[in-house]
C-alpha cells in the first residue's frame, strides 16, 4: 500500500477490502481497490482506475454509513441504511440499494435528488480534472500509472466500457437473480441462452425472445473477450451469473462448458475474493424435467450454485390474471422438487419467486401459505422465497406503500423459509 499527500486531498494505493461477503451492518468494502479523498468525499476505484465508490463525509451527507456504488454497467446505485432491522426483514442486506432507475422498490424517496448526493458526483468530475492536471508534474510512477488509469476512464469513456460489456454479451442484462444480493450484485454476465418459454403478460424485464440456446462458439468467445474487458479488476470477482432467463433448461454440456471454462480462463482459483459462485434462473419446466444427474452434476462443480426459479403463485385464478400459461400442478411439482434438490445436494440452493400485489385474487395468498407449510414440517434456512411487487416502477402513494408491506409482513411471518422482497436490478 502506498500513500501520497496533495494539496486537498490525499491518494492511497492497494488498499486492501475484505475478501470474503459478509451480512454486516456498517460500511464494508471487497476486493483490492485504490481511493482518492478530499475534505468532503471518499472516492474510490478499482483496478483498472474506474470510478466504483462515493461515499460523502460533510456534516450536508444524508448519513456517514451510507454510499454510492457504480456498476459496471454505468448505474448509479444508493446504499441506504434506513432502519438496519426493517430493512434486513425485508431484503435479507443491511443496506437497501437504491437504484437511479425504476425498480420494484416499495420503499419511499429518492436520494439522488438529494443536494449533497449530487455534489458528491460532481465533485468526482472536478477531480477528474485535477488529476489530470497532477499527472503533469513529478511524482513517483506508480502513482503516475495509476492516475493515467484513471484519467482514461473518465464519464464518456466509463459510457463506452457499458456499451462495451453489452455488446459482447449480446445485449443488456435486463435483470439479475435475487440471489446475487450474496455477493452484492457484483458477478460476471455470460449469456447461454436468450429468450423465455412463456412471455408471460405482467412481466416487463424479459426480452420478448422466444428461448433459443447460444452456441458453445458464442460462449466462449464471450468469456474470452470478457476476461480482457475486465483486466485487473477480474481477481475482484468470484462469481459468474448464467443468462438470461432460463439457463437451467441449456442442458448439462453447454452449462459445463461455459462453467469449467469461465473457472479455469478468469482464475476464480486465484481470485482476491474468496469462494466462487455461479447464479442462474431456471423455469418451472425446466426445474421439472432436468433430471437427476444435471443436478449431480452442478453439486460436483467448484461453484456453490445458486438457481433461481419463477413460479408466481399457486392459485390458478391468478395464474390467469397474470397471463402466465402454466398450470397450478406444474407449479406445485415444481416447488417440491425445489425443497428435494435443497435437502439433498450441499452446494445447490434452489429459490422461488412469487408475485405480491393488493389487486390479485384473495385465493393468491392463501394458495401460497398452504403450498409453504404442506411442504414443510417447520422452518428451513436453505431456500428463500422472493415475493416481487407488482408495479410500475416506485408507489409513491404511501397508502399502497404501507399496504403491500402489511401484506408482505403477513406472508413472512407465516412462511417456513426465508421470506424477502425481490429488489430488481440489471447490469
Amino acid at each position: 500500500m502506498e500513500s501520497y499527500r496533495f494539496d486537498g486531498f490525499s491518494i492511497i494505493l492497494d488498499k486492501e477490502g475484505a475478501r470474503e461477503y459478509s451480512k454486516v451492518s456498517y460500511p464494508i468494502r471487497y476486493g483490492r481497490f485504490s481511493e482518492i479523498k478530499t475534505p468532503d468525499n471518499i472516492f474510490q476505484l478499482g483496478l483498472n482506475g474506474e470510478i466504483k465508490y462515493i461515499q460523502g463525509c460533510s456534516p450536508s451527507w444524508p448519513h456517514p454509513a451510507e454510499w454510492l456504488k457504480r456498476t459496471a454497467g454505468n448505474d448509479w446505485i444508493y446504499y441506504s441504511a434506513v432502519d438496519y432491522r426493517d430493512v434486513y426483514d425485508l431484503f435479507g442486506e443491511y443496506y437497501l440499494p437504491c437504484l437511479s432507475y425504476p425498480s420494484n422498490s416499495i420503499l419511499g424517496g429518492n436520494p439522488f435528488d438529494d443536494p449533497a448526493v449530487k455534489s458528491a458526483m460532481r465533485s468526482w468530475q472536478e477531480s477528474e480534472r485535477d488529476i489530470k492536471v497532477l499527472i503533469s508534474r513529478s511524482i513517483p510512477q506508480s502513482l503516475r500509472d495509476f492516475l493515467i488509469r484513471v484519467a482514461e476512464n473518465d464519464g464518456k469513456a466509463l459510457v463506452l466500457r457499458s456499451q462495451e460489456l453489452h455488446h459482447l454479451i449480446g445485449g443488456q442484462v435486463t435483470v439479475l437473480p435475487p440471489d446475487t444480493r450474496h455477493v452484492d450484485y457484483e458477478v460476471i454476465p455470460i449469456i447461454v441462452a436468450d429468450g423465455c418459454l412463456y412471455h408471460c403478460g405482467f412481466c416487463r424485464v424479459k426480452t420478448g425472445q422466444d428461448f433459443a440456446p447460444r452456441s458453445r462458439e458464442n460462449i466462449l468467445e464471450q468469456i474470452k473477450n470478457l476476461k480482457r474487458f475486465y483486466a485487473r479488476d477480474l481477481s475482484n470477482y468470484n462469481a459468474i451469473f448464467l443468462g438470461q432467463h432460463d439457463a437451467l433448461r441449456v442442458g448439462q454440456e453447454l452449462l459445463e462448458v461455459t462453467a469449467i471454462n469461465a473457472y479455469e480462463l478468469f482464475e476464480f482459483e486465484r481470485s482476491y475474493m474468496k469462494g466462487a459462485r455461479l447464479f442462474l434462473f431456471g423455469s418451472a419446466d425446466s426445474m421439472i424435467h432436468s433430471e437427476e444427474a444435471l443436478f449431480e452434476f452442478l453439486n460436483s462443480l467448484p461453484f456453490s450454485i445458486c438457481l433461481n426459479i419463477g413460479l408466481e403463485s399457486a392459485d390458478s385464478t391468478t395464474l390467469a390474471a397474470l397471463k402466465k400459461p402454466m398450470g397450478v400442478e406444474v407449479v406445485r411439482e415444481a416447488f417440491a422438487r425445489m425443497l428435494e434438490i435443497n435437502r439433498r445436494y450441499e452446494k445447490i440452493e434452489v429459490t422461488a419467486n412469487f408475485v405480491l400485489g393488493e389487486d390479485l385474487p384473495p385465493t393468491h395468498l392463501t394458495s401460497f401459505l398452504e403450498l409453504n407449510q404442506n411442504g414443510l414440517d417447520r422452518f428451513y434456512n436453505k431456500g428463500s422465497i422472493y415475493l416481487s411487487p407488482l408495479m410500475n416502477g416506485e408507489v409513491r402513494n404511501g397508502r399502497r406503500r404501507r399496504e403491500l408491506l402489511r401484506e408482505f409482513n403477513k406472508v413472512k411471518t407465516r412462511s417456513r423459509l426465508p421470506t424477502f422482497l425481490y429488489l430488481i436490478q440489471k447490469l
